[in-house]
């Protein structure tokens, strides 16, 4: 892959520890990005625009985080035909709630992603699994994470001492 492919869109720079995150499992995948502020009410023209172009710069899927009333998400989509996938940040009196919301309840024809509060993480997963449906090398890597993480659960059984627990059997196909 040249050049990013997956555009992170924070709606202020009090968003960017949960950009980080994004960053993290994008970069552990080998998944070029880039990262931005744009505001869906401060700087609604340069959210229109940055949508509008980044289909043709290239990205294939947009990664929005935004708290509060998050508008964000449903403005970029409004914008463009990539999959949007929407992050709401821990903010305000409802800390994160509204922002939920905000991105679940996009009005028909204005489709959005919306992942767990703060769930930038998973956000960054779900657009590695889209770019995996034309990239085997993502996918492979998708593959590896996804086997990492359950052999992590299956070895945490370890952990549990004093304790009456299944046998391992109980874990296999039947």
């Amino acid at each position: 892959m040249e050049g990013p492919v997956v555009g992170i869109v924070l709606g202020s720079i009090s968003d960017l520890e949960l950009g980080v995150k994004a960053k993290e499992v994008l970069g552990t995948l080998g998944i070029p990005f880039e990262m931005t502020v744009a505001s869906a009410h401060r700087t609604p023209d340069d959210v229109a625009n940055y949508a509008r172009n980044a289909r043709a710069r290239g990205l294939k899927v947009i990664i929005a985080v935004a708290g509060l009333s998050a508008a964000l998400p449903g403005a970029l989509a409004a914008h463009t035909t990539l999959p949007v996938i929407g992050v709401p940040a821990p903010a305000g009196t409802l800390g994160g709630m509204d922002a939920l919301l905000s991105v679940a309840q996009m009005p028909p024809g204005v489709p959005v992603g919306a992942v767990g509060i703060a769930a930038a993480r998973n956000a960054a997963l779900f657009a590695a699994r889209i770019i995996a449906l034309f990239d085997e090398a993502v996918h492979e890597k998708v593959w590896e994470d996804s086997a990492a993480a359950k052999l992590k659960v299956v070895e945490s059984r370890e952990e549990i001492r004093d304790l009456p627990s299944p046998p391992s059997s109980a874990f296999r196909e039947v």
